[in-house]
């Protein structure tokens, strides 16, 4: 019991005189011993690095995890040392409900089919998304957080420290100065003797701290191409698998949309070739116009097969006159002879015939013609 009142009292005079140098340096009343420049800009440097360490840390983060309930939940998993539960992106839920949709609405209708084909790169999408932040969390976020957590830590620990040593270090010197009588100057002497050198001690463990932290940043340095690299492999991923579904979408919109509208002519219209004059116009109104493409006009020598909805491009002949250029914005893979692959970036001559889908073109490249999905072009004037 001695023994703990007798440190708590010492404890508390080496306390008191550190407050009172402090206060008194504050003050302008007492000396300071000041850090070389060198180790000034060290500790000015780690400051710098610990600070946008913590931003970026953050704002990855939220970057990875918008939802602010999902961040504050894994936090407590993680501070109770406990697995993280998995949890569904937002596009797997989404592909999740397009599915049921399609169930619903049947998946053999032109609807259905096609909610089943979103859903699908929804789900992929997702599985990509889940597999990025994944990645991102253990290539980058793991190691600021360790250093955040370990390395900042010890290095407050030690500039604390040597505070402190300072601090006794000073005091020391404005007791020496005091001191009158020789014995008290000896003794002041040793004292100043022994924090110098636990000063000087501690001053080299905290250098030695504070350097390390180029070591951090190169650390750092490869965490963050590792995370940039994560990133493109996931975006370049959602590129792909959006392709993929707009080339499907493309290749059966067509096929949709002539199916539904050869149906109609077969049970409602008669033949063309028994249609009276005023029925044909009347028909020919109702179909879906595109205003920017010029529409070549019914002549002699256009093939039946295009009044019958079965268009062969090879036996269309262009129009000598409202043709118009454009430029296709991605790369199309042909689905059958009646339709032309198309290169990303590539200028084609595009036009349109009376009883086309809207959604189609024919395009001309050199000797080569076929249809051509509209949402793949970019019309030029």
């Amino acid at each position: 019991m001695d023994f703990n009142v007798k440190k708590l009292a010492s404890d508390a005079g080496v306390f008191f005189s550190r407050a009172m140098q402090f206060t008194e340096e504050k003050l302008g009343q007492a000396e300071k011993t000041e850090l070389d420049a060198h180790f000034e800009n060290l500790m000015a440097r780690a400051d710098c690095t610990k600070n946008w360490t913590e931003k970026i840390l953050r704002q990855t983060e939220v970057l990875l995890q918008p939802n602010l309930s999902a961040r504050v939940e894994e936090f407590l998993y993680e501070k109770l040392d406990r697995k993280v539960p998995s949890r569904v992106t937002n596009g797997e839920l989404l592909a999740q409900y397009m599915t049921e949709a399609a169930n619903d609405f049947g998946p053999g209708t032109p609807y259905g089919k096609t909610l089943i084909k979103v859903g699908e790169t929804q789900r992929r999408l997702g599985a990509a998304e889940r597999d990025f932040i994944q990645s991102a969390s253990i290539n980058f976020l793991t190691p600021l957080r360790n250093f955040l957590e370990g390395d900042w830590r010890t290095i407050t620990k030690e500039r604390r420290t040597l505070q402190n040593c300072r601090l006794d270090l000073d005091a020391c010197k404005a007791r020496l100065k005091k001191a009158k009588a020789a014995e008290a100057k000896a003794a002041a002497e040793h004292e100043l003797r022994l924090t110098q050198t636990e000063f000087d001690r501690q001053a080299e463990v905290t250098r030695l701290l504070l350097e390390g932290i180029s070591s951090t940043h190169v650390n750092h340095l490869r965490c963050l191409h590792e995370f940039v690299e994560s990133q493109t492999n996931y975006y370049a991923q959602c590129y792909q698998y959006m392709l993929d579904l707009q080339k499907q979408l493309g290749s059966s919109k067509g096929e949709i949309f002539s199916g539904t509208f050869v149906g109609n002519a077969e049970s409602t219209s008669p033949p063309a070739a028994a249609a009276s004059p005023p029925a044909a116009a009347a028909a020919a109104a109702t179909l879906p116009a595109v205003p920017t493409i010029p529409v070549v006009p019914t002549i002699v020598g256009v093939p039946s097969a295009v009044a019958e909805g079965v268009l062969n491009p090879n036996e269309v002949k262009p129009p000598a006159s409202g043709t118009r250029k454009a430029r296709v914005l991605y790369d199309y893979e042909a689905a059958d002879s009646t339709e032309l692959a198309l290169l990303a970036d590539e200028m084609i001559t595009v036009y349109s015939l009376p009883g086309m889908d809207p959604d189609w073109l024919i395009g001309e490249r050199g000797n080569q013609k076929g249809k051509v999905p509209v949402t793949y072009l970019e019309l030029l004037s």
